[in-house]
């Protein structure tokens, strides 16, 4: 299989040509997306039924999920100081902090003991 590079380039003119390795240029046709209103753009989301608007009763509804950068700057320690003193995976608090997973229930708990006591939970931990 062989790779090829395409270089294009736009005129003065707006017209956007791609430079063919023979040195011709080809012209590059843009279509362009018409603008819609904000009206168009909120009618469309309020009918998306896989997105439903956040209304009051389902904000209500939703948990807040800790963040757990946030707890663990605030407390000035590394990554590593932090899993250390709490017993948690360093991968596991990386994934979190990265967003690539989040707390169970009983890991938001535990979090939220060491958000409000977290000298005595690390001393409990030492002993």
């Amino acid at each position: 299989m062989k790779k090829t590079s395409t270089i294009a380039r736009m005129h003065r003119d707006g017209k956007l040509v791609r430079h063919k390795p023979d040195g011709s240029e080809e012209v590059i046709f843009v279509t362009t997306v018409a603008p819609i209103s904000e009206a168009d753009i909120e009618a469309a989301a309020m009918s998306d039924p896989d997105n439903p608007p956040l209304t009051p009763e389902r904000e209500a509804q939703l948990r807040p999920i800790p963040r757990v950068r946030t707890l663990r700057r605030a407390l000035g320690l590394t990554q590593e100081e932090f899993a250390a003193r709490y017993h948690i995976p360093l991968g596991t608090l990386r994934d979190w902090e990265q967003e690539r997973s989040q707390p169970d229930q009983p890991a938001r708990a535990y979090l939220a003991v060491i958000a409000r006591a977290p000298e005595e939970i690390a001393a409990l931990l030492r002993k």
